[in-house]
């Protein structure tokens, strides 16, 4: 039988690297589950540690958390998703981050729940399954 699957929104992952307090929240919500990011909080961390000049001892210490997830790749389903959930928050008047957007239709796409210290940022689109502790 396979784990089930959780993706984490790029907060958790940041709460984790830096050893946050609220990474604590979320603990029992990946034990013994596949734990997984979207493509794009790859690139999210990677600009992160660009934008604040990161050292190569910091740049390795990302590149080793990295290899601890299951990245979900880019595919047509994802792009129909991104779509929906854009014009979801159109029509609600509640525009949403192209970045989230793209997070929110990987966990869609998967059927997965999503993991976020940001409800506000996911609240209002269709079928999407939060874990929140904000």
């Amino acid at each position: 039988m396979t784990a089930a699957k959780v993706l984490l929104d790029t907060n958790i992952v940041s709460y984790f690297m830096k050893n946050k307090p609220e990474a604590s929240f979320y603990i029992p919500h990946l034990e013994g589950r596949l734990v997984a990011i979207a493509f794009i909080t790859v690139g999210e961390l990677y600009y992160g540690a660009e934008k604040a000049g990161w050292g190569p001892q910091r740049r390795m210490k990302l590149e080793t958390v990295l290899r601890n997830f299951v990245v979900i790749p880019y595919d047509h389903g994802i792009s129909k998703a991104y779509a929906l959930i854009l014009v979801e928050r159109e029509r609600q008047g509640r525009p949403i981050s192209s970045n989230d957007a793209w997070i929110a239709a990987c966990a869609l796409r998967h059927n997965v729940e999503l993991a976020t210290h940001n409800r506000k940022d996911f609240d209002g689109i269709s079928n999407l399954k939060l874990i929140s502790h904000a």
